[in-house]
C-alpha cells in the first residue's frame, strides 16, 4: 500500500489492461471506500453495480465506444443513481438512521423535513443532485484504488440508455451514470503508462485569500 501523494502521482487514466484479477481484499478496500464518500444528508442516492462477469462485459464493451479497458479490466463499476427521490426512501433511511444511532425516529423529524424539500425539486433536477453525489463516490474510488496499486479508468463515453437495458437498471429505479474500470495496467500495449503526468503549476491552479 502506497502513501497517498506517491499514490495520486502513480495513478493514471489507464487505456490496456492485462486481465489479471485483483485480489478480494483489495476489491472489498475499494468498495469500502465508496460506502464511507460523503453524501448529501449521507443518503447515498446510488447504487455501485460490481461486474466480473466476462460474458457482461463483452456486451458492454461497444456500449462503450469498444474501449479494451472494459473487457481487459478485472471489475467494472457501474455508478447508476436513482431516477427520483421519494419519501418512501427518505423514511427508510430515517428508519436506519433511528436504528443505528439508537434514538427514535420521531427525535429525527427535524431532519427529514429537511430532506423532503428535494421532493419539490423536479426529477430532473434531482437527477443531476445524485449524479454529482455519485461523483463524488467515484473521486474516493479513485483514490482509494491507486493507495492499493489498483489501475483504474473513470469514464463517461458510453451509452447510458443502451447500457441501462442491458443492465435492466428502469426497473430497478436507476440510471447509469459513469462507469469505471479497474484492474492491472498492460506495460506493453499502454501508451500512457511511461508518460509523464502532466498537470497545471501549483501557482496557476490555487488562489490564496489569507
Amino acid at each position: 500500500m502506497m502513501s497517498i501523494i506517491p499514490a495520486l502521482k502513480w495513478r493514471y487514466a489507464t487505456k490496456r489492461m492485462n486481465g489479471v484479477k485483483i485480489p478480494k481484499e483489495k476489491m472489498d478496500i475499494i468498495l469500502e471506500a465508496i460506502s464511507l464518500a460523503p453524501t448529501s444528508f449521507g443518503l447515498q442516492p446510488y447504487t455501485i453495480i460490481v461486474i466480473e462477469n466476462k460474458a457482461m462485459l463483452e456486451k458492454i464493451k461497444p456500449i462503450a465506444m469498444r474501449q479494451p479497458q472494459i473487457t481487459e479490466a478485472s471489475v467494472l463499476l457501474v455508478f447508476a443513481v436513482w431516477d427520483s427521490i421519494t419519501m418512501e426512501k427518505i423514511e427508510a433511511y430515517i428508519a436506519q438512521i433511528a436504528k443505528e444511532r439508537e434514538v427514535t425516529v420521531a427525535s429525527l423529524d427535524p431532519v427529514k423535513d429537511r430532506m423532503a424539500e428535494q421532493l419539490k425539486n423536479s426529477d430532473s433536477d434531482n437527477l443531476i443532485w445524485n449524479a454529482k453525489q455519485a461523483y463524488i463516490a467515484l473521486g474516493f474510488a479513485l483514490v482509494a484504488a491507486a493507495v492499493e496499486q489498483i489501475d483504474s479508468t473513470p469514464m463517461e463515453g458510453f451509452d447510458k440508455a443502451l447500457l441501462d437495458d442491458v443492465l435492466q437498471l428502469k426497473e430497478k429505479g436507476l440510471r447509469s451514470m459513469l462507469i469505471m474500470t479497474l484492474g492491472y495496467r498492460d506495460l506493453k500495449n499502454d501508451y500512457l503508462a511511461n508518460l509523464k503526468k502532466v498537470r497545471r503549476p501549483m501557482e496557476s491552479l490555487f488562489i490564496e485569500i489569507k
